[in-house]
């Protein structure tokens, strides 16, 4: 029987991938961080019961998927401001107006997700736009296309994960896929960069913020790229509203915003920070790029400076 001693050290290679796991089910990084913890703990608890009849990676994703599939009851999915209604192109729209209490998807840093994930089905699950159409799945459903398209279990594992039957699981992957078809962006609305194109872009991104260059910004973004600013449930379509609402609200004087290169999703993402009344660059927002085929499609800027800390950036700089 294995000793509880040994369980933390078995069990530690398993927690990025977890961490991916509960994110994919839950849309929070901080709800994720949460249940992988009470993961490890209800693990260490019940290892003594634990005998070997599955590999210890499976245990522990049980463990995982019955948590996500508790926190989940009664609580309603995760969204992006463009799941809630059409788009504004007026870029002076009031903010004040706009309200609602939403639950809000969160950006996952890049850090940490498996290393290396290489997995191209892995990395494109993460991706903002797909994080938002899987929300609109039931839960269960969820579960089951994780664990059989992301994580690649067999259907006799999730079954037994899920305590169920293959049928059951090959019933609700088929209808999962199917709703997912339906609501996914399609393959090629997405353009992922490669390393020297994803740090050019992000180069020049970086630099139209912290120089406030219209000129700059302007060359980056599609005709038809989006704006979001959760947790506004506004958003803003077009690239003449999208500028006008940056050079307005947004843009600041040259060195009182400084931009920080980062990932997220699998994405390119940005860390703000913007210059206080006391002269300190404090924690503002983490920008995530949705790159499409002419150039960035969609602006997801995440206005939580509570976010800074799960990309290993400080509050203030």
């Amino acid at each position: 029987m294995p000793a509880r001693e040994d369980f933390i050290a078995q069990a530690a290679p398993f927690r990025a991938e977890l961490i991916a796991h509960c994110y994919r089910m839950l849309g929070s990084v901080h709800d994720a961080e949460d249940l992988v913890q009470e993961t490890y703990l209800n693990g260490w608890r019940g290892y003594q019961q634990f005998e070997e009849r599955a590999a210890l990676r499976t245990w522990l994703y049980r463990i995982a998927t019955t948590a996500c599939l508790r926190a989940l009851q009664n609580r309603g999915r995760r969204v992006l401001p463009a799941g809630l209604g059409d788009g504004s192109v007026d870029p002076d729209a009031s903010l004040d107006a706009v309200g609602g209490a939403h639950e809000w998807l969160e950006p996952l840093p890049d850090s940490l997700m498996p290393t290396p994930e290489d997995d191209v089905t892995a990395r494109q699950s993460l991706r903002l736009a797909v994080m938002t159409a899987m929300q609109e799945l039931p839960a269960r459903q969820r579960a089951v296309l994780i664990l059989r398209d992301v994580v690649q279990f067999s259907a006799a594992e999730v079954a037994e994960l899920l305590e169920t039957t293959p049928a059951a699981v090959n019933s609700s992957l088929q209808r999962a896929r199917a709703r997912l078809a339906e609501v996914s962006p399609a393959e090629d609305e997405l353009s992922e960069p490669d390393d020297a194109a994803r740090r050019e872009l992000l180069d020049r991104y970086c630099a139209a913020f912290e120089n406030a260059d219209m000129a700059a910004l302007t060359a980056l973004l599609q005709a038809d790229v989006k704006l979001e600013m959760p947790p506004l449930p506004i958003w803003f379509t077009g690239r003449d509203p999208v500028l006008r609402f940056l050079s307005v609200r947004a843009f600041a004087e040259p060195g009182d915003i400084a931009m920080i290169p980062t990932s997220a999703n699998a994405q390119p993402a940005v860390a703000e920070y913007r210059r206080a009344a006391d002269g300190t660059m404090r924690a503002h927002s983490i920008h995530v790029l949705t790159t499409g085929a002419n150039g960035v499609a969609t602006v997801t800027v995440f206005l939580d400076p509570g976010l800074f800390g799960k990309f290993g950036f400080p509050s203030s700089r």
